[in-house]
């Protein structure tokens, strides 16, 4: 078991060579650290519902909560002052209780591919990272919905630093608007840091915001979000937006699934589709399965076939993603060939089937790679389990 102290920057030879790239000097953590923030809640990130509310108690008219929302999402103001077709008074009284908000991003690494990933403090402290994806006439920001996650799927980085806190809607959003791509995003997805349906009060608040007329207005076939699901707070979503769905299956016999992601003991896979099968998917929302290709874990003819009847009369897709390798993970990848074999066999049983390309992979920032471990001055214990690849072979 090796020992991995963030405070002091000791860490062992084998984590510094395959993760080098996320750790700083202690001079620039120093420099990251965000400056302590005043003591008022934000305005950016609420609901045209809450700014009512905030106007009313202020004995303002109504109709200036729109305005708010106009001066928050759509002008991208930084500053009550500047919120001019509001009267001085109401300004001030404004400034009283409110801020705008808004954090600027600490540091920004860029990939040989175009993809960048960006590092945001965050309100309670932390640090949480996003990815900007760009691709020919597409470019999509993967968010992050809290500061580390509580799901310890053993495949993934974020999973490694635990959970420390959720991030509020304007946090979330916050993400969009603070990187200097924001004009070129045509896609978004939440598939950062976290659970966003463990987060889902903030999360909704947000695609609110996302999808409304008096907020930005993007249509929500342009936001995807993933879930590993969370089968009470998925059905919220499902009822409650019209943005499309993903779904972390990775395994689709449940006693394999649940060595290496708890949350199967919890909302089994089974429930899950079951779940989604009550849904119509046949119109322009979609849900598709993702689905990372280990060796000799997930990857055999019986797993296609589990896969086929798992999946049985739901209009769906599966996107097969490579594993990126973290430090000790007891799993390995397997080859382009491999993947290509398990996507021709999906096919054949009917179901629509794609490799996902991997972005950003050489700053740590594909899927499963994000983490701010190393910056939020945390210790942890990393040690290499194989219990669950040894009980499923």
């Amino acid at each position: 078991m090796q020992e991995v102290t963030s405070s002091n920057l000791v860490f062992s030879t084998e984590l510094k060579a395959v993760w080098g790239s996320l750790f700083y000097s202690y001079k620039d953590r120093m420099e990251m650290i965000p400056q302590p923030i005043e003591d008022r809640q934000w305005l950016f990130g609420k609901t045209l519902g809450e700014l009512q509310a905030i106007v009313a108690e202020k004995g303002m008219p109504r109709f200036t909560a729109k305005q708010i929302a106009a001066w928050l999402y759509r002008k991208g103001i930084d500053s009550i002052d500047r919120m001019t077709d509001l009267s001085l008074r109401n300004r001030e009284v404004l400034q009283q209780e409110y801020q705008v908000g808004r954090l600027p991003y600490a540091a920004v690494e860029e990939s040989s591919d175009g993809t960048k990933k960006y590092l945001f403090p965050t309100l309670g402290g932390r640090y949480i990272e996003s990815a900007y994806i760009p691709d020919a006439d597409r470019a999509t920001l993967c968010v992050s919905s809290q500061s580390g996650c509580k799901m310890g799927c053993k495949f993934c980085m974020t999973a490694r630093q635990g959970f420390a806190h959720h991030l509020t809607s304007g946090e979330i959003l916050n993400q969009v608007c603070a990187i200097p791509e924001k004009e070129r995003l045509t896609n978004l997805v939440y598939m950062g840091m976290g659970e966003p349906l463990d987060n889902v009060d903030q999360v909704l608040r947000s695609l609110n915001i996302l999808t409304s007329d008096w907020g930005f207005g993007w249509s929500p076939t342009r936001i995807t979000l993933s879930t590993i699901g969370v089968i009470p707070a998925m059905r919220r979503f499902l009822d409650e937006t019209k943005v499309h769905l993903a779904v972390s299956l990775h395994n689709p016999i449940g006693s394999e699934r649940a060595l290496m992601m708890p949350v199967q003991n919890r909302y089994p896979i089974e429930e899950v589709v079951s779940v989604l099968k009550e849904y119509d998917f046949s119109g322009q929302r979609r849900v598709s399965f993702e689905y990372i290709v280990f060796r000799g874990y997930n990857d055999s003819p019986a797993h296609v076939h589990a896969l086929s009847r798992l999946l049985a009369g739901l209009k769906c897709r599966i996107n097969l993603i490579r594993f990126h390798a973290i430090p000790d993970a007891p799993m390995e990848g397997v080859d382009d060939a491999a993947m290509v074999r398990f996507r021709d066999a999906l096919n054949r049983k009917g179901i629509v089937t794609t490799i996902r390309a991997s972005r950003g992979e050489d700053i740590r920032a594909a899927c499963g790679l994000l983490s701010t471990l190393g910056k939020n001055g945390k210790t942890i214990n990393i040690s290499r389990d194989t219990t669950f690849l040894e009980k499923s072979r």
